[in-house]
């Protein structure tokens, strides 16, 4: 068996060299990965426990809520750890399932993103018909259908991924295993990973974020109509902070994946990656459910009921 087969582990970066740096980087890390759990776990007992908020809106709210409390999981606390104890090391094993359940993750998010985008455009553009497209069947086949999809290509791509030798190093440049940075420490023939990576790209990815940004530019085509100004102000402050965070997840994450590794930085990519694997999941409760006024009645309700005792 030739040596470049017989890693048995790989060896993850820390967020900075300097105990200090990496102290202050590591806390502030784990405080944005608590405050993502704790603000998802809010909508996702406040959807659940409030029968008003049965509507495919929070059917899907609920659904990403329980994705991110998963995605954010996959990296944070593990990178945390790593960095405050210097425990570097992760097995192959180890580093397979995290790919997997990075790549599944993803790809169900950005789906999910997808079909709320649908859902929004539905309700202030097609009021009437609203009922009628988003019916609770349509709601649980497209959540089956992303989670089906992102199950087969989370898949291919771990499996194609472990297929390669690994023998340039085995120190991964990143503070978990991605597939970018895998192969760039992979010494056998990459370009048909790329390929597929460059195919999820524009297949899945690309179409999501066109029909995202159809999505919105009509929604707001639409509220330009609206004669009330304040009506008008309350739908541009839903729409723009949804679009951005659609931006940071996309934009952040498909320069670290297909810029050259010629001009690829550790710090760079690392601080990158932040942007689609941590700061998702920390914003999305607050842009879509904690500044809402139903979520935030259904919060006050839950209190009263488990913490005011009469």
């Amino acid at each position: 068996m030739d040596n470049s087969t017989l890693v048995t582990e790989f060896f993850l970066e820390v967020f900075a060299e300097t105990w200090e740096l990496r102290v202050l980087l590591s806390v502030l890390f784990l405080l944005m990965y608590l405050g993502s759990l704790l603000g998802n776990l809010i909508i996702i007992i406040a959807t659940t426990v409030d029968h008003t908020l049965n509507t495919p809106m929070y059917f899907f709210l609920r659904n990403l809520s329980i994705l991110d409390m998963g995605y954010v999981s996959v990296t944070a606390p593990n990178a945390c750890i790593n960095s405050f104890t210097n425990h570097r090391n992760i097995s192959v094993a180890g580093c397979a399932t995290q790919v997997f359940l990075f790549s599944f993750s993803a790809t169900v998010e950005i789906q999910f993103l997808t079909i709320m985008a649908q859902d929004r455009y539905v309700a202030i553009c097609k009021p009437l018909l609203y009922p009628m497209i988003m019916n609770h069947q349509f709601c649980v086949q497209m959540t089956l259908a992303s989670l089906l999809i992102s199950l087969i290509l989370a898949s291919v791509h771990t499996s194609k991924t472990f297929q390669l030798s690994f023998c340039h190093s085995n120190v991964v440049p990143h503070f978990f295993c991605d597939i970018p940075s895998l192969l760039r420490l992979s010494c056998s023939d990459t370009f048909n990973n790329k390929f597929l990576i460059f195919l999820t790209a524009i297949g899945l990815s690309g179409s999501c974020f066109t029909f995202i940004v159809i999505s919105y530019v009509r929604i707001l085509s639409t509220v330009l109509k609206i004669p009330v100004k304040g009506e008008r102000g309350k739908a541009f402050s839903t729409c723009v902070p949804h679009i951005i965070v659609v931006n940071l997840f996309l934009c952040s994450g498909a320069y670290v994946y297909f810029k050259p590794p010629a001009i690829s930085e550790i710090v760079e990519d690392m601080t990158l990656s932040v942007f689609y694997t941590i700061v998702p999941p920390f914003l999305n409760p607050i842009i879509y459910s904690l500044r809402n006024k139903q979520i935030k009645e259904a919060v006050k309700k839950l209190i009263f009921r488990f913490f005011i005792v009469e």
